[in-house]
């Protein structure tokens, strides 16, 4: 079932309303089977010998009552052993006046009068298999809505195909109008239900007229009501809308029959049930994709937001409010704060970050009225609002978006206090402004005055280096003053930028939603040592994690929160898996360390085996084999057999896959240009490298049977996977023998040095990697330059390697006696072999006693030592030239 049918099946139950069947309809408008049912009803499935009591295992525990305090009863029942032996899902008490109920999974609870059911179903989702995490923090009338619009769009776009930008503009517009239509119809601004019921009473069934119809319409609610002469009742019922939403004459699109359909249909869901924050949703759900992803939008879910504006200045406020309880002076103060803060979003999108925060405002000031007893009307203003949208439909929708969240928030300040200020006629706000926000001056769309408090926030676009069009390439490599750098910074890193100039010495703070590779690999020292020349400071982060929408195609990222102020002695926080953990400072690698920046580096910063790339063949795949093929080849031409080696990469490595490739030497090449299969395959090679557009390539025709860059050499190796899952605990390493050729898609070392192995297999390195490492979506992306170069390790003296090659031969046996399975199964967290993680915890404690006596508490710990002896390794290179050695112990003398 989905929600649609579940909800229209909760209402039949409430006409005519049955207390004897009640909790069994209900059960049915889920989708449970009717024969479970029945049998539930005549006793089969029900384990409560009470009467008009039920318990079904695993689903539910209903209980009526008559005069009984339900808050009791229901504390009650979820701690008796009755109830919790057989594991329902939901407790149900009601009185059939009012209805509670848990949720046993998630701990949730409804509160609700019995007849108001139908408008949280989403409660017992479960039942129809759909877990709450989908809906818990989303209002399904959004989502719903999406929908809706979305096949509103779509019947419409059948009959009026557009093809040029201006079509495009006007259907956007047309769609930005029914919007606030539909909302207003529900909300008090026009009579309940009157655009619908219009539509459906003075248009023809055919569609055929509707077009005409909503071009007059529209005329109407943009014309003052003592402007108007002689116009027929049913349209001048309209009122006169104002604020320049109906001001431009957009022709409305041709209908039919089914469109028009699709039209009342949208009209007839309860509107005043959804955000407006939805309609950037609704945005992403109805225009082409192309449009979406050209602009970069990425349209979120309310807690997502919530994420960004509690820390960045909401828990403040709230934290201000409860102190000043009580006294008046005190809360007088934080009403004057609050009313002239000011929000500005420059990568606005249809406005959500603004509409969440003004929201947040309204309830705050309602709180402080309520805690002053006072009848003030509101006095948030919209105009200190600002924002910056590069799309101009986009840019509309933000301020009709704002316009409807004032109009909601109202309505709830009148319920509370029983007066506001009329809806009707809109004002400009003008504090939306289209453009490039990277070439826009933020000063001028949100003025700074002397004593003004200003947050920015929001969620800028995403584009890596090599995906930026050449307008992008223009906005990064202004932002980054034409240095060379530029070349490999995220579009991203524009905002952060110009943010961090913006509230440099000024009362202002700002966090932006990102990607995480602003915070990984190179690009940290691309981005954000150019920050911190500013004075500013992160103060607070979140880790990376999926950033969500409630957009018909939902586009998962992942991505981190990165709030920055001016540098302050108060808190910093990082919020990792949901724990707020405070901490001393947080760098550009969004650690508890200092503003450290690790960059590329050709050469260990200690002695060390060096790492080098694998070998890379640029043939077009004509000198990679699988097994089939290669033994096709050998059957036929058994010489042959010199010339192939087993070819293994990271992914052949992990997931054990086998490959194999064409090895030539020079002394090899005569044999091979005797064998048909081969000398095909070289002269292929040869075609692909001359026809290259890349110079290099064709270089490499010269030597059409050879990798056209050779890594290897005949001798044993330890390879590294160049990109791993971010889920395992260690990233698995191995050695390989001379003949084994290692391919560009893994590092090597040329060398089978046991203590090496030891290191980069360790925690140790596991909590560098993760904190240094670029990122492949969410995959560790291994960088010999960041990742080893960089590690700090200790000097050791012949017996501490030779201690640690005992524990790393412990974990390749503990592998062996595994071997059915692959590295990707033996380090899966989850199933890990005990022996084998036992091994690692051996090899972990071993490894960190070459750096210090006293044992490490946590990996944040373990990172901030790491990040203080890579500081103070880089200093003596520096001043000495020479390398540092870790806690010097005394040397015991020989008996």
């Amino acid at each position: 079932m989905n929600i649609a049918q579940i909800e229209t099946a909760l209402q039949k139950i409430l006409k005519p309303f049955n207390k004897e069947s009640f909790i069994y309809d209900l059960l049915l408008a889920y989708g449970q089977p009717k024969a479970s049912i029945k049998r539930l009803q005549e006793g089969g499935l029900n384990l409560s010998k009470t009467a008009g009591e039920i318990i079904w295992k695993k689903k539910l525990f209903f209980k009526p009552v008559e005069g009984e305090d339900l808050h009791v009863l229901i504390d009650t029942i979820k701690a008796d052993d009755k109830v919790t032996k057989h594991d329902p899902r939901f407790i149900i008490v009601t009185d059939f006046q009012t209805l509670l109920a848990i949720d046993r999974k998630t701990s949730d609870t409804l509160d609700i009068p019995i007849l108001e059911i139908a408008k949280h179903f989403d409660f017992f989702l479960p039942w129809a298999g759909m877990e709450k995490a989908q809906h818990q923090n989303e209002n399904p009338a959004d989502v719903k809505a999406a929908e809706r619009m979305a096949k509103l769009y779509d019947e419409i776009k059948k009959d009026n195909p557009t093809k040029t930008p201006e079509e495009v503009h006007n259907l956007n517009v047309f769609l930005s109008r029914l919007l606030f239509c539909f909302f207003a119809e529900d909300t008090g601004i026009f009579e309940k239900v009157q655009f619908t019921n219009a539509i459906s009473s003075h248009t023809q069934t055919d569609g055929s007229d509707l077009q005409a119809y909503l071009d007059k319409l529209f005329v109407v609610m943009n014309t003052e009501n003592s402007k108007r002469k002689n116009l027929p009742h049913y349209l001048d019922a309209f009122p006169y809308v104002n604020g320049g939403l109906f001001r431009n004459k957009h022709q409305a699109p041709a209908f039919t029959r089914r469109s028009r359909q699709a039209l009342i249909d949208s009209g007839q869901l309860e509107w005043k049930d959804i955000n407006p924050d939805i309609f950037g949703s609704m945005i992403q759900a109805v225009i082409t994709p192309e449009h979406r992803g050209g602009l970069g939008m990425h349209y979120t879910s309310v807690p997502n937001i919530m994420k960004v504006i509690e820390p960045l200045f909401l828990n403040e406020l709230n934290e201000a409010f409860e102190s000043a309880k009580g006294n008046n002076k005190a809360l007088n103060q934080l009403l004057q704060r609050i009313w002239n803060i000011k929000l500005f979003d420059p990568a606005c999108g249809s406005g959500n970050f603004l509409i969440i925060a003004y929201k947040e405002l309204r309830r705050l000031e309602m709180r402080i009225f309520k805690a002053l007893s006072s009848l003030a009307f509101s006095n948030i203003n919209l105009g200190n609002f600002y924002g910056i949208e590069l799309d101009d439909f986009a840019h509309e929708i933000a301020t009709l978006s704002l316009w409807l969240a004032e109009h909601q928030m109202n309505q709830e300040f009148f319920k509370e206090f029983g007066r506001t200020k009329p809806a009707l006629p809109l004002k400009e706000t003008g504090n939306i402004v289209q453009g490039n926000a990277t070439r826009v001056d933020w000063e001028k769309v949100c003025p700074k005055i002397e004593g003004d408090e200003i947050y920015i926030l929001g969620n800028p676009p995403y584009y890596g280096a090599r995906v930026q069009d050449s307008e992008q390439k223009t906005d990064v490599r202004n932002a980054y003053n034409n240095e060379k750098i530029h070349k490999d910074a995220d579009y991203i890193s524009c905002w952060f930028i110009q943010a961090a100039e913006f509230i440099e010495n000024a009362n202002s703070r700002f966090a932006f939603v990102s990607t995480n590779s602003i915070c990984q690999g190179d690009h940290v020292a691309i981005l954000w040592p150019r920050i911190f020349k500013k004075s500013v400071e992160i103060f607070f982060a979140y880790e990376a994690f999926k950033w969500s929408n409630n957009a018909k195609d939902e586009a998962g990222v992942t991505c981190i929160i990165v709030g920055l102020r001016n540098i302050q002695s108060l808190p910093k926080f990082i919020y990792k898996n949901q724990l707020k953990i405070q901490v001393s400072n947080i760098n550009g690698y969004l650690a508890n360390a200092k503003n450290i920046i690790v960059e590329k580096r050709a050469d260990p910063i200690s002695p060390r085996p060096k790492m080098v790339m694998g070998s890379q063949a640029r043939d077009g795949g004509f000198l990679i084999l699988s097994p089939l093929e290669k033994e096709q080849i050998e059957s036929m031409y058994p010489a042959a057999s010199v010339l192939f080696r087993k070819l293994v990469g990271s992914e052949e490595f992990i997931n054990g896959i086998e490959r194999w490739c064409i090895w030539i030497s020079d002394n090899d090449l005569k044999i091979a240009e005797s064998i048909p299969p081969i000398q095909t395959r070289i002269k292929s090679v040869y075609q692909f490298r001359i026809s290259s557009k890349a110079k290099t390539t064709n270089g490499y025709s010269a030597i059409p049977h050879k990798f056209a860059q050779r890594a290897h050499k005949n001798t044993g190796s330890i390879i590294i996977p160049a990109v791993s899952s971010e889920r395992r605990d260690y990233i698995p390493f191995g050695f390989m023998d001379e003949k084994t050729i290692i391919s560009n898609r893994a590092f090597t070392i040329h060398e089978q040095a046991p203590y090496i192995f030891a290191f980069i297999s360790s925690k140790l390195h596991m909590v560098w990697v993760k904190a240094t490492a670029g990122r492949l979506e969410t995959r560790i992306n291994y960088s010999s330059g960041i990742c080893y170069n960089n590690f700090p390790m200790p000097m050791l003296s012949d017996n501490q390697k030779e201690s640690l090659a005992v524990f790393v031969f412990k974990i390749l046996e503990e592998r062996e006696s595994h071997s059915e399975k692959t590295l990707a199964q033996l380090y899966d967290p989850d199933k890990m072999p005990p022996g084998l993680k036992e091994a690692h915890h051996q090899l972990d404690l071993a490894v960190e006693r070459c750096y210090r006596s006293k044992p490490f508490e946590s990996d944040e710990e373990r990172l901030e030592y790491l990040f203080k002896l890579y500081e103070q390794m880089i200093e003596e290179e520096k001043t000495k030239g020479t390398l540092f050695e870790v806690e010097k112990r005394p040397t015991k003398k020989k008996k």
